[in-house]
Formats: structure tokens, C-alpha cells, sequence
């Protein structure tokens, strides 16, 4: 009998220990999930708040950089139409890593272009941005890429030379 008691006070003694540790780590992983909902709060707030300043602070990818750009120069003649949009996505995408960066570089660019009016702002807020970011090689096909845009769509347009002498002289070419 003292030899089953024994037993069952040591079963009751790991059913106590073990229902705590299990207290245990349901209290550790809920502080956890505290922890991690804080940190992502705090992640998107910093976002808002950039994206609160101004659409181009934002962006930290020279592809989305790249496109922001191009739309917001081809937006200044008029709306971005379907033809002119189809045109942005391609030259997008050949610089692009798949269609998924593409169509979120496309779409970001349209909304960034229409929060400002001004294509002044973007020129100087993105190339300085990419001029860090691309050698002179990948900058020249950044003018080339522009061209294309403004030569296709509905309706040609031609970049305003002060805008194209500003983004080249942002850029680092030599200005004449």
C-alpha cells in the first residue's frame, strides 16, 4: 500500500509539473505573439508615416524608382491610357525579376504620379535615388526606356527639354 501511494504521489507530482510547464510556454508564446504584433505595429506605422510625407520616400527599389519616373513624366502630358500603360509594362519588365515585380512596380508608379503634381518633385526626390543605385550603362537605358515610353501609345509626346536637361543632369550626365 506505502508502495502505491508512492507511485500515484509521484504521477500526481509530474501531472503538476508538467500542466505548469505547459502554463509555461502557452505565457511565453502569448508574449511572443505580443511582441511580434508591437514590432509589426511599429514597422507599419513607419510606413505610413513615409508614405504620409510623400509617396517617393517610400520607395527603396530601383525598379519601382525606375517606373515612378517614367509614369510620372508620361502622366504630366495627360492620363496613363491602356496603350501607354501596356508600353510602361514592358519596358518595366525587361528590368524587372518577373512579372509579379512588374505589375506591383506598374501599379505603385500610377498611384505615387497621381499624389504629385508636380514631375520637378519626382525628378529630384528619384534620381538622385537611382543615380547611387545604377552605373552610367543602366542609366542610359533608364533615358532610352523613357524615349520608348513617350514615342508609344495613343499619342507621342515629347519630354519637355528643361524636365529631360533636370533628370539627365540629376542623373550625372554632363550637361551642355
Amino acid at each position: 500500500m506505502p508502495f502505491l501511494i508512492a507511485i500515484l504521489g509521484v504521477l500526481g507530482a509530474a501531472a503538476f509539473w508538467w500542466y505548469r510547464m505547459k502554463a509555461m510556454n502557452d505565457a511565453a508564446r502569448e508574449v511572443a505573439d505580443v511582441v511580434g504584433r508591437v514590432q509589426g505595429n511599429i514597422r507599419r506605422k513607419k510606413l505610413r508615416k513615409q508614405a504620409a510625407l510623400s509617396p517617393l520616400t517610400a520607395i527603396d527599389d530601383p525598379v519601382v524608382a525606375a517606373a515612378t519616373l517614367i509614369t510620372a513624366m508620361a502622366a504630366e502630358h495627360g492620363p496613363i491610357l491602356p496603350k501607354r500603360e501596356t508600353i510602361i509594362r514592358e519596358v518595366i519588365s525587361q528590368i524587372a525579376e518577373n512579372q509579379k515585380k512588374t505589375d506591383e512596380a506598374v501599379v505603385y508608379a500610377k498611384w505615387a504620379s497621381a499624389q504629385i503634381d508636380d514631375t520637378t518633385i519626382v525628378i529630384d526626390k528619384l534620381a538622385p535615388f537611382l543615380r547611387e543605385r545604377l552605373d552610367p550603362h543602366e542609366r542610359e537605358d533608364l533615358l532610352q526606356m523613357l524615349d520608348r515610353v513617350s514615342k508609344g501609345g495613343e499619342q507621342s509626346f515629347k519630354v519637355a527639354d528643361q524636365r529631360m536637361l533636370r533628370l539627365r543632369q540629376k542623373l550625372g550626365f554632363e550637361v551642355n
